[in-house]
């Protein structure tokens, strides 16, 4: 098995909890005492701290619909599509594992529809992935992983399978038949947890190694790096729950048949700053895509371009600053 796609990230998501931690994400905590980085429930699951369980910020939820909304103007004037999908909130399906006195607030709970119904009403085209996540359950397989921020592979595939034909039915995409990724056999991995690796040493050891099962991928029938040379007509921008290792491109561009690119990021450096950094290369200016997918988490979804605290500081910019780099790189 290859190393760890998760290689390194320990310290990425230090450095995001710690970001959190200060800004106030998370579970509120008294005044002398800092939020946890990670919630420890029921036989050894494990949540992020930084994600609250109480607050649905419905107020950064409208400003970053608006802004969104603002986004697919721009795209459309260039023929480009937009599609913002939204990775549902792991302590959703699993509310009875969470920690002694700690519950989903109501609003919480319920957010993910609202968020929906939201986007829907500003004329954003979405996905709702919350039943293909919880039906994973009735397969016998987990939607999360236990001692991981992350959705499984099962999950990252069973989206990519709803989302496919939202595109199909309002995009009929360029290229050849039988350029799509072809899918290969399981593998394993037993490792511990992004989560489980952020306890102390006794607690980690006591949560224990989760297993990974992800796919193989490999080119339909052509010469290594020829296919990275085609154009996709679709792009997915996200962070580290679209990464390869989980599958969720290589599941779509099975499913539309069409080579998919991808941009993703881990989460601490926002999803603004990696769509702005793609649509700023001269890979963009050179093949723009027909779809653009956006993918966002349920839980910082409510957080804009600027959202002091909640990103790393050099991805923080005004929403004005954000519009216009994105018009820019568009009008190139």
């Amino acid at each position: 098995m290859s190393k760890s796609p998760f290689s390194g990230r320990r310290q990425v998501l230090r450095a995001a909890c710690a970001l959190a931690v200060s800004a106030g994400l998370g579970l509120m905590a008294p005044a002398l005492q800092a939020a946890p980085l990670v919630l420890e429930g029921k036989d050894g699951w494990l949540f992020p701290g930084w994600e609250s369980l109480t607050d649905p910020d419905a107020g950064g939820l409208a400003a970053v619909i608006a802004q969104l909304r603002d986004t697919q103007t721009l795209l459309a004037a260039h023929d480009i599509g937009l599609v913002v999908i939204v990775a549902p909130m792991k302590a959703r399906y699993y509310a009875d594992r969470l920690p002694d006195g700690q519950a989903l607030g109501p609003q919480v709970a319920n957010r993910y529809k609202d968020m929906l119904a939201q986007l829907t009403a500003a004329g954003i085209k979405t996905v709702d992935l919350d039943a293909p996540v919880a039906s994973i359950s009735a397969g016998g397989h987990e939607p999360f992983f236990r001692g991981d921020y992350h959705w499984t592979a099962w999950s990252a595939e069973a989206a990519a399978r709803t989302l496919a034909p939202v595109i199909r039915t309002n995009w009929k995409l360029t290229g050849a038949a039988g350029s799509g990724t072809v899918l290969g056999g399981w593998t394993e991995e037993r490792r511990f947890g992004d989560l489980a690796e952020l306890l102390p040493p006794e607690r980690k050891k006591t949560v224990g190694k989760d297993l990974f099962t992800v796919r193989t991928t490999q080119a339909p029938g052509a010469a290594p790096g020829l296919l990275d040379d085609q154009p996709s007509p679709v792009h997915v921008v996200g962070n580290s729950f679209v990464q390869p290792y989980l599958g969720f491109t290589q599941m779509l561009s099975n499913q539309l048949d069409r080579p998919v690119g991808l941009s993703w990021n881990f989460g601490n450096v926002g999803p603004w700053a990696t769509f702005l950094k793609y649509v700023e290369s001269p890979e963009f200016t050179a093949h723009k895509p027909q779809v653009l997918v956006w993918q966002f988490n349920e839980g910082q979804f409510s957080y804009g371009p600027g959202a002091n605290g909640k990103w790393d500081a050099q991805s923080i910019m005004s929403d004005k600053a954000w519009h216009d780099r994105v018009a820019a790189a568009l009008a190139k």
